[in-house]
């Protein structure tokens, strides 16, 4: 009889242990979960962060700067194309379109076409005189001018303009100006492609473009 007793203070002494270890067990359970969570959570955001980093720098607008516009003088040397033919050209800029100083200007069909023929005058490379070159282009429109004289149509037709290494297809209108100093002018619409244009320069570029 006296084990008894014995007995259930072993057993009580047991069970109270086993709970005191489950409860501790469970304890650090709860514990551990909060700790998995803190963890994970700042590497999934450093994950995404860097991806996003990532997909910025490798944004077009980022990853490349714009260069800057060219500058050109306001006047230049250009060659009227596929001629060859070398040329004064001022980049005027209180015109809105480009003009050419044509010569004899002369209208005709061709392949029940309208076009026209004139000449264009500059000065020979070689001898350094002035000359006419003579062009044949095809009228894609006419353009209706008021001046002090009245009304007049003037034709226009597409040149190709070489102007330092790029080659410009525009449109000009074509007048007999009598004697002009520069013979072609290039206006507004076609210098928003071209670049700046600095008052005070002139000359600072060569016309070198690939032809076929």
């Amino acid at each position: 009889m006296g084990e008894q007793p014995q007995l259930r203070g072993c057993l009580g002494l047991v069970i109270d242990g086993a709970a005191d270890n489950l409860s501790s067990l469970q304890h650090k359970k709860q514990l551990s979960q909060p700790i998995k969570e803190v963890s994970f959570m700042p590497y999934r955001t450093t994950r995404w962060l860097i991806a996003g980093v990532f997909a910025l720098a490798m944004a077009p607008g980022f990853a490349e700067t714009k260069s800057p516009p060219k500058v050109f003088g306001w006047v230049e040397e250009g060659q009227i194309q596929p001629e060859n033919i070398s040329v004064k050209i001022k980049l005027d800029t209180g015109a809105l379109t480009s003009s050419m100083d044509a010569k004899d200007l002369e209208r005709f069909e061709k392949d029940n076409e309208r076009w026209v023929r004139f000449n264009v005058e500059v000065k020979d490379n070689m001898t350094g005189k002035m000359t006419n070159s003579s062009f044949e282009r095809k009228v894609v429109r006419n353009v209706k001018v008021r001046g002090a004289g009245g009304a007049e149509r003037r034709p226009v037709v597409m040149m190709k303009i070489c102007i330092g290494s790029r080659m410009y297809d525009e449109e000009f209108s074509l007048k007999d100006r009598g004697k002009m100093n520069y013979p072609v002018l290039i206006g507004r619409s076609t210098l928003a492609r071209i670049g700046a244009v600095d008052a005070s320069r002139t000359f600072t570029v060569e016309p070198k473009c690939d032809t076929p």
